[in-house]
């Protein structure tokens, strides 16, 4: 799998459940016994050669120290000067439900500097329930939640459509439920903090040093929250608003609104368009006209009237409206990515003109990389951490009036985001473990928090009230587009690698820009990295 799609599959999912009474960080919890890592081979797979892989046994309930176990799968790239190693750096590439082996195999070696990867052992772990680490499942096997998801629209937008999607995510939730209980009942990410506690001591480091992306800036706050005196350098890109994502706030709506990633995605659509415009014949659309009008008529006619593409294998693909306006949501993430995403365009308003043959047409370069771009990760329990520790709305029978108001705020994507929560409206699951709020920590050291001007999953406008949740953060704004600040500004690189290895954190306010605008020439001699969705 590559490095882009393994991070284009991560996005925001689930929502939330019954706001149990806070728990605080003075809550008790019995000594956990910390695990002894064995690192080793991670495979034959030449590309593996440089890291190392191990997995550790951490109690399922750190109420129960000696009771059941889950395992934790982790790997490292072990640093590349250990005379004078500074430590381990814990790395979250979000989701939730993204995993942190992958994240350093596949980009550990590029996204941090020669300088970080010197100083220390970078390290990655699929946190409780994803991927490697006894992973919740919803379903028996992978076939059975392919065939069941098969027939879900990425979102609906019929009356009907509505109705079938409360019923499908009904009848998935249940499955999970069945499938996975113990596993969903202490999935908190306070749970998946005390296990990053526990790895921190195994590794040896006094104090935390950590790289959280998107939800790993959730991690981060609850690290914080329930280990204030283990921090050592805190670097927070991208932020999910702790208060949003939990319904502290007292906000009702679901996960998908209160997150406002509808809002966020419609500013950097806008962006998008307006880039576009500005970049003449080095942005596709503008042989067809205005960028916007040529978008926007095509969407209106794809709600009615999807088309269909041939796909190099024979098979059809089907483009209907939910699948443009979820594949263009995830082509927001990198801006380098934006003449492709301009080129399908092309290709869609062209197939779906009044005057066009019914026959399916070939797929273009554009068409078939977006078909490739499905939500391939197994299972849709990865994403369902937000279920067992948030706040849900409780009205799961109203989340198509959610929508419409949504859709009204921030067309095309607030519909698409308001309905990420609703199978969390059917869990019946929650962790008693979770920490809740309040959100405002008791961290000495400064704290390194990054937004970028116009992200589509984590808005902008979170990240002061993120920032201000810590009594010392130097907040940086990157001037430019697209999810986290990862291969697109050397100007924030360099503030990361000053920050994480002489604790040398910028003024708060600082600004970066990135390294290129969207629709510039891609420089041939670099190597580009997507994203890390939220």
């Amino acid at each position: 799998m590559t490095p882009k799609r393994i991070l284009r599959r991560l996005s925001v999912a689930g929502a939330a459940l019954v706001l149990l009474t806070p728990l605080t960080p003075a809550v008790a919890h019995a000594k956990s016994v910390v695990p002894k890592i064995a690192w080793g081979s991670c495979g034959s797979d030449p590309k593996l050669q440089p890291f190392q892989c191990a997995s550790v046994e951490v109690p399922t309930d750190h109420d129960k120290p000696h009771g059941p176990t889950t395992t934790i799968a982790l790997t490292r790239l072990p640093a590349g000067d250990p005379a004078h190693k500074i430590g381990t750096l814990f790395t979250n590439p979000g989701g939730p439900g993204g995993s942190g082996v992958d994240l350093v195999q596949q980009l550990g070696q590029q996204i941090y500097t020669p300088e970080v990867r010197a100083k220390f052992d970078i390290l990655g772990f699929d946190p409780r329930g994803v991927s490697r680490s006894d992973p919740a499942t919803c379903y028996p096997t992978e076939a059975e939640e392919a065939a069941a998801l098969a027939k879900v629209p990425a979102f609906p937008v019929t009356a009907k459509e509505e109705r079938e999607f409360i019923v499908e995510a009904a009848k998935e939730a249940v499955s999970c439920r069945l499938t996975s209980p113990d596993r969903l009942a202490h999935y908190s990410t306070a749970n998946v903090a005390r296990d990053m506690d526990l790895l921190r001591q195994a590794v040896g480091d006094e104090k935390l040093s950590y790289v959280g992306y998107s939800y790993g800036t959730y991690l981060g706050a609850t690290y914080a929250k329930l280990f204030p005196n283990k921090i050592r350098a805190l670097v927070l890109d991208g932020t999910l608003s702790p208060e949003w994502y939990s319904g502290s706030n007292g906000d009702r709506n679901p996960i998908g609104v209160r997150l406002r990633q509808g809002e966020g995605a419609y500013d950097a659509y806008e962006q998008f368009l307006a880039e576009c415009k500005k970049a003449g014949t080095a942005c596709a659309l503008n042989q067809l006209g205005d960028p916007k009008a040529v978008v926007e008529g095509t969407l209106e006619r794809l709600k009615t009237h999807p088309v269909q593409v041939t796909l190099p294998d024979g098979s059809l693909l089907t483009v209907t409206y939910a699948l443009a306006v979820a594949r263009t949501f995830s082509s927001l993430y990198d801006p380098i990515g934006y003449p492709a995403l301009a080129a399908t365009w092309v290709d869609l308003a062209q197939l779906s003109r009044p005057n066009r043959t019914k026959a399916a047409a070939k797929a273009s370069q554009a068409l078939i990389e977006w078909n490739r771009r499905k939500e391939d990760y197994y299972s849709i329990g990865n994403v369902l951490q937000p279920c067992v520790e948030a706040k849900q709305s409780g009205r799961p029978l109203a989340y198509p009036l959610y929508a419409a108001a949504a859709d009204r705020r921030a067309p095309h994507f607030g519909r698409f985001r308001a309905w990420v929560g609703i199978h969390c409206e059917f869990l019946g699951i929650r962790d008693t473990d979770a920490f809740r709020g309040p959100w405002h920590n008791k961290v000495k050291e400064p704290v390194l928090v990054l937004g970028t001007r116009h992200d589509p999953a984590t808005p902008y406008e979170a990240t002061r009230p993120y920032a201000d949740l810590y009594p010392d953060a130097r907040m940086v704004t990157v001037e430019g587009w697209g999810h986290t600040t990862i291969g697109k500004s050397v100007c924030a690189d360099r503030m990361i690698t000053g920050y994480l290895t002489r604790l040398q954190a910028p003024a708060d306010g600082a600004t970066c820009r990135q390294d290129r605008k969207p629709f510039d020439p891609i420089p041939t001699a670099k190597r580009t990295l997507s994203p890390l969705p939220r």
